[in-house]
């Protein structure tokens, strides 16, 4: 199935320093047809927001394994303003179950915990870009 193309930039914000489960989504969904950008280790919220708009892309995926995963959501989001109606927010890495509806209320489009199946979250990056994209031209 042919699929416009998606463009997801890959972001650890904060102080994380462990990367490995982010470049392995990073790869999957490259495999899975969407172009990539990583932002590398350590990169500061405003960083990652920069890069996005730059960039010009559908979504943004968070990997956070620090347990400040709400707190540099609620910052990613606010510093997106009104482009977080256009841009798919994800969160992935080590996130309580406790804890998805409030990310989710924020306005994240979906939660990957840690040891989420790789063609789940292709799968749910693809739709939930789909879903910002129908938004968008509903208006």
């Amino acid at each position: 199935m042919e699929h416009d193309n998606i463009r997801v930039l890959i972001a650890k914000p904060g102080l994380d320093g462990h990367d490995r489960g982010a470049k392995v989504v990073a790869y999957a969904l490259r495999d899975a047809g969407m172009e990539v950008i990583y932002t590398g280790l350590r990169q500061s919220v405003e960083k990652i927001v920069a890069v996005a708009l730059q960039e010009d892309v559908d979504a943004i995926g968070l990997s956070i394994l620090s347990g400040a995963h709400r707190a540099l959501t609620e910052r990613l989001l606010a510093g997106l303003g009104d482009r977080a109606k256009e841009i798919a927010v994800l969160v992935g890495g080590t996130v309580p179950e406790r804890d998805i509806p409030a990310l989710l209320e924020l306005g994240v489009s979906k939660v990957f915990p840690t040891g989420t199946p790789l063609s789940e979250i292709a799968a749910e990056v693809r739709a939930a870009v789909e879903a910002k994209r129908a938004a968008a031209s509903a208006t």
